[in-house]
């Protein structure tokens, strides 16, 4: 067991709690999660209902299908890749300008703040909600590895390094330009 990223540690442990699948659990969350933005000021786009649905939907219909591996090493691997390929796809989806899903939109809402007059990074704010999720899921009885922990800590500075480069400039692009 490598470790699930923080967010699933926190659907796992909702499950235990309740009777329903993972996805049913992630949709919810991030329904809930919408209630958060009113105070960050974040709007809703198309890729925030996609992202809100669609996420959980696909979990449900993929797990079953995700190679069991015994051996270490394809753990691993697989672990990385997935990091690295939702770093990238969290700028790709973030940048087009679309709308963030529900638990990004509440990064790119925290990302605008300023904490005791410094601002707030993307990287920062993606690590304190992926710590918060942590501590709750675990609270709840999800399962953490030491993935779960290298998830933490990298996911935020890997958003943070590929959303500049692949945000679209909305003057360029006025197609994909959601008003603020």
């Amino acid at each position: 067991h490598v470790g699930a990223a923080p967010w699933d540690v926190f659907h796992t442990g909702v499950a235990r709690h309740i009777d329903v699948g993972v996805g049913t659990i992630i949709v919810g969350t991030g329904a809930a999660l919408l209630l958060l933005w009113i105070p960050l000021r974040e709007r809703i786009g198309l890729g925030t209902v996609l992202n809100a649905i669609l996420i959980g939907l696909f979990v449900d219909l993929t797990a079953p299908l995700l190679p069991d591996t015994a051996a270490l090493l394809p753990r691993v691997g697989l672990f990385a890749a997935g990091m690295v390929a939702i770093g990238v796809g969290s700028g790709f989806y973030i940048g087009s300008g679309l709308g963030p899903g529900p638990r990004d939109g509440l990064m790119t809402g925290l990302a605008r703040l300023r904490i005791a007059g410094r601002d707030v990074t993307v990287g920062a704010a993606r690590t304190f909600i992926e710590a918060s999720v942590l501590v709750l899921g675990a609270l709840l009885g999800g399962s953490v590895g030491a993935g779960t922990v290298a998830f933490m800590l990298g996911i935020g500075p890997l958003v943070q390094v590929f959303l500049p480069p692949l945000t679209m400039d909305r003057r360029e692009h006025p197609a994909v330009a959601v008003e603020p």
